[in-house]
């Protein structure tokens, strides 16, 4: 049994599985797999060859508390995922969220509304991207990472698992707060080290690495390693490491 409004548009060759809802204005482009008890919300637009499996909820409207620090998101843009995404089992995309095409999202993500994320992007297991930040394409995010709300990455950035950014110098005590909320910046390239915390309003420069373990306090200089905590400039990224100028501009 399915639920699909009379206004979907859905192509050809795509596959629904059981107690699929699929609402008002929604596109699914063709030879698209839909898994078990998935929702797809009013307007979201999914392009062709996406795999979305059980238990996924693609364009969910978000809901705001009452405390919130974010503005009230009435009037977001459909969701819109891109042609050969996959997405995996129990993941939440929310609305006013684009995906770029060739896109892996996988179990039990959620990637919250305003995000914009590039091509060939890995969003991976449990993985939470916050509102209002920017990823762009050859990223990978491994396992239980966080990104902060506000945040920018770059193009062929890594963050490892359990990578915690943070964008409140307050920790929700006074209204002050408000006037300084602001994510981390990693610039192409960059690369954060399992389990290491990065601060508010931080930069991490292009190819500039973050140790395992550290907590970066500072902006990290392109093309060091920082390590400890705080964090400090340990030595130069290996040259073997590094990406050349053509391997960064090229998103092809």
């Amino acid at each position: 049994m399915q639920v699909i409004h009379h206004s979907a548009r859905i192509g050809e060759n795509v596959t629904l599985g059981n107690f699929v809802t699929i609402g008002a204005g929604v596109v699914i482009g063709s030879n698209c797999s839909i898994g078990n008890n998935v929702v797809i919300y009013p307007d979201t637009q999914i392009g062709a060859q996406v795999r979305i499996d059980d238990f996924s909820s693609i364009g969910k409207q978000p809901m705001r508390a009452v405390t919130s620090a974010n503005p009230d998101a009435k009037n977001l843009p459909p969701a819109e995922i891109g042609d050969n995404c996959s997405i995996g089992t129990s993941v939440v995309i929310y609305r006013g969220c684009s995906l770029g095409p060739q896109c892996l999202v996988a179990d039990l993500a959620t990637i919250r509304e305003n995000v914009n994320v590039g091509k060939k992007t890995i969003v991976g297991r449990g993985v939470a991207v916050e509102n209002f930040c920017t990823i762009g394409s050859f990223c990978k995010l491994e396992t239980n990472s966080y990104i902060t709300a506000y945040s920018t990455l770059g193009n062929h950035v890594f963050v490892a698992p359990g990578v915690v950014t943070t964008n409140d110098n307050y920790a929700g005590r006074s209204q002050e707060r408000f006037k300084h909320f602001k994510g981390v910046t990693v610039e192409d390239g960059g690369r954060i080290g399992a389990n290491a915390t990065i601060l508010p309003g931080r930069t991490i420069q292009v190819q500039g690495l973050v140790a395992a373990g550290a907590v970066a306090t500072k902006d990290v200089p392109s093309k060091k390693v920082v390590a400890g905590s705080p964090a400090k400039v340990l030595r130069d990224v290996p040259e073997d490491q590094l990406l050349s100028d053509e391997e960064l501009k090229a998103l092809v």
